[in-house]
């Protein structure tokens, strides 16, 4: 899988702690890496990755991503062959309340990380990873692709931009003609089990859900490229064994990854689909928010580039990705044990998936 490429390598996550970070740490480990992992503190209770004891599986290092000092020092002992970067404040509703906060750890945490890596020479691939709401939304029918205008209408969306900017400056300026390998990733919406962050469709629904409430959503009619966590992982993961290969054409170049075009649902077909898979539990709109919130309505990517370059595409489809989700947390809520063995089995029966589409990555 993914050429074995990952096998004994050395390979540094910043954000493991978060949601995406925690599951990419337990595939890695699957694939016999040594993995260590940067991140500031816990962000949520409960947390997938305290819940997996990620904490003594990998090389927990603890610090502030806006601090270049300390993440220097993090990555003078460890020496990661390979590193992701997902350190990030990625709630949008959290960066109208602290915007300068958003800005300093999103973008100049992408400045840290970068200055360093140019001027350490055992580092062979960065993966940066930022988002889809990188671009200017216009709201179009079509897909976004890397070529478009880059331009967030809220702080969090902006300091994604200009992530983005900083990631392709720092290649043109320093690292083309070095050594050192880098590709910035955008996704979109993910969701998956371990998902406890507020603001969040998912876990919103599972907080209430299991206190016996109903849900209130803001944003019903809101669409987006739901895709489940492992499809861009499995995208990160096959891009970083690219650039560790040296392919050509992937250096210094952004690709998005998302789910298939029609995988473009609104968030009340979202709920309605989990409500199918969790007898008993519902959810409702408060009244004024009934055409939705501050966030913009549609948003869908285009992963013609990807498809051509890496030949990877999603392997599950919109019913797959909920059941998936859903049954991490049913299992989470009834058992409460076993949480890496389930996570890990997540991650066998994804790859067993992938295989049998006789995708590339997979063999």
């Amino acid at each position: 899988m993914f050429q074995n490429i990952y096998q004994n390598k050395k390979v540094l996550i910043t954000g493991h702690t978060g949601f995406k970070g925690s599951w990419l740490a337990v595939w890695l480990q699957s694939l016999g890496a040594e993995v260590a992992g940067f991140s500031l503190d816990i962000p949520t209770s409960p947390n997938h990755f305290q819940l997996l004891g990620l904490s003594d599986k990998t090389k927990d290092y603890r610090g502030d991503i806006r601090d270049q000092k300390c993440l220097a020092q993090a990555i003078d002992d460890f020496r990661p062959q390979i590193i992701f970067h997902m350190a990030a404040q990625a709630l949008v509703r959290k960066s109208y309340q602290d915007p300068v906060s958003t800005f300093e750890t999103n973008v100049m945490g992408m400045v840290n990380l970068l200055d360093l890596v140019r001027t350490r020479e055992w580092i062979e691939v960065a993966v940066l990873i930022t988002s889809d709401k990188a671009y200017r939304n216009d709201e179009w029918c079509w897909g976004y692709r890397e070529t478009d205008a880059l331009g967030g209408h809220d702080p969090y969306s902006g300091s994604k931009s200009c992530a983005d900017l900083v990631a392709y400056s720092f290649y043109h300026s320093f690292l083309k003609n070095c050594k050192t390998r880098v590709a910035i990733t955008r996704a979109g919406n993910v969701i998956g089990g371990g998902d406890w962050a507020a603001d969040r469709i998912v876990p919103d629904c599972i907080r209430a859900w299991n206190s016996g409430e109903s849900v209130s959503i803001r944003s019903p009619l809101a669409t987006r490229p739901w895709q489940h966590v492992l499809e861009p992982l499995s995208g990160y993961l096959l891009l970083g064994a690219k650039l560790y290969l040296g392919q050509e054409g992937l250096n210094g170049e952004a690709f998005n990854f998302g789910p298939d075009a029609n995988v473009n649902q609104t968030v009340s077909e979202l709920l309605d689909a989990m409500v199918e898979r969790w007898p008993g539990v519902g959810w409702s709109v408060p009244k004024g928010f009934e055409g939705g919130g501050k966030e913009a309505n549609l948003l869908k990517l285009s992963c013609d580039k990807v498809l051509f370059h890496l030949k990877w595409q999603a392997v599950l489809g919109f019913s797959e990705t909920v059941d998936f989700t859903v049954d991490w947390y049913r299992n989470w809520i009834d058992r409460k044990t076993g949480i890496y063995d389930f996570t890990v089995s997540q991650i066998n029966r994804y790859c067993e998936l992938a295989s049998k589409k006789k995708y590339i990555w997979a063999k």
